[in-house]
């Protein structure tokens, strides 16, 4: 994908016009918002889990794996995004991926088996995974790389919001329509957003760079790369891997009513809105390697009390336990973006963000899930927090680049 500091005259004068952060808020905010709908098309899954594992007689294990098809699909479609974007600009590509979303979202009004779930969460994956690479692309053509730790933690705004929404969202629609009306509605505002997008959106008015073997080569002989995946993998089983099945766990291990469950663990993400721009801050601030050391400690620490809490104190441990966790995304993406040659930075996100998604979003629901299903919910979040605590170490074996791309 072409990146804001591979200077042609045309990237060359957005760069400079972005210059203002405040100048392109509200393409940042529009951005947000359809990121938001993109995330909380996933995300809302998890919330509906016990609904769903009654209506379809699946077992803990089975409800997981749905995670894991939708994580497939997002790898692919991540993957091959640039294909995508070379073709038809970052801004349809963004537009394509919410309209589909709302395409397949109404299909799942068809789903009847466990399969033909499989088969609806596997082409949301497909849909959902051509956003973040345009998405990212855009912001950070729009504003210059010394404002980008701001310009993201406004963008991470969308995932700490959807936690928050997704479990009330769900909760409040099935007042009057079943699970599968919930998913429904969902996909026809996304599909409304990408809609709007093509008239009212700005940014990404430009295609990404096709992806060459010679590229892909380079960058996965890249040690620091592979780094950033395993960390990227670990943000992300600390957020999304722990939210897919959190509620899951409080219902089955713990006995809380669902409506409770949901709602707890809604409230838990709600100062997360605020503490990503903190986030953001501080990575500009301090650097993206120290807040990231800071943040797998507390997080592992936390992770750990997830499974060794009993009924009567996990509540506190739930309220606490993402407060840390989504301090990550913001210094990681920064992390990220410097790791590689400014050419490199769309592909370094398509094949990273990916990677980490199997495994922190598929792999990791899954092998909770699994762990349920043999009685050992506990083992699997102390085991995931004790994985958390020695990723910390690994951010000393990043190079980092500077903005032409020379290793600091």
């Amino acid at each position: 994908m072409v990146e804001p500091s591979v200077h042609t005259d045309t990237q060359k004068e957005q760069v400079d016009s972005g210059s203002s952060l405040r100048r392109h808020l509200g393409p940042i905010i529009f951005l947000t918002t359809i990121f938001f709908l993109n995330f909380i098309a996933r995300i809302v899954l998890s919330p509906l889990i016990p609904t769903i594992e009654k209506d379809l007689s699946l077992s803990h294990g089975e409800a997981g794996s749905f995670f894991l098809f939708t994580t497939i699909g997002y790898f692919i479609s991540l993957v091959c995004s640039g294909f995508v974007s070379s073709r038809i600009s970052h801004r349809m590509t963004i537009t394509v991926s919410s309209i589909v979303i709302g395409v397949v979202l109404v299909g799942v009004c068809f789903v009847e088996t466990a399969w033909s779930m499989v088969v609806c969460m596997f082409l949301l994956g497909l849909a959902t995974g051509l956003y973040l690479p345009s998405g990212i692309a855009t912001v950070t053509n729009l504003v210059d790389q010394h404002q980008w730790g701001k310009a993201l933690a406004i963008h991470e705004l969308a995932p700490n919001l959807g936690f928050v929404m997704a479990p009330l969202v769900a909760e409040m629609l099935m007042i009057w329509v079943s699970w599968r009306g919930v998913m429904v509605s969902i996909g026809l505002v996304s599909a409304l957003s990408g809609i709007c997008f093509i008239f009212f959106g700005r940014g990404g008015e430009f295609k990404g760079v096709k992806p060459n073997f010679d590229s892909i080569r380079n960058l996965l002989a890249t040690p620091s790369f592979w780094v950033m995946a395993i960390l990227f993998s670990l943000g992300i089983s600390s957020t999304l891997g722990t939210f897919s099945m959190l509620p899951l766990y409080l219902v089955a291990d713990h006995g809380i009513a669902r409506v409770e469950a949901n709602t707890l663990v809604a409230m838990s993400r709600v100062s997360t809105v605020v503490i990503v721009f903190f986030a953001g801050w501080a990575s500009d601030r301090f650097g993206a390697t120290k807040i990231i050391n800071v943040v797998f400690i507390v997080t592992g620490v936390m992770t750990v009390l997830l499974g060794i809490a009993n009924t009567s104190w996990i509540k506190p441990v739930i309220l606490l336990q993402p407060v840390f966790a989504v301090c990550f995304f913001p210094a990681g993406f920064a992390m990220l973006s410097v790791i590689v040659p400014p050419q490199s930075r769309g592909l370094a996100v398509s094949f990273a963000v990916p990677i980490a998604f199997m495994v922190g979003a598929g792999i990791t629901p899954t092998i909770i899930g699994f762990l349920g299903d043999a009685d050992q919910f506990k083992l699997a979040f102390i085991l995931l927090g004790a994985s958390i605590l020695l990723g910390g170490v690994l951010t000393r074996l990043v190079k980092l680049r500077d903005y032409e791309g020379k290793v600091v």
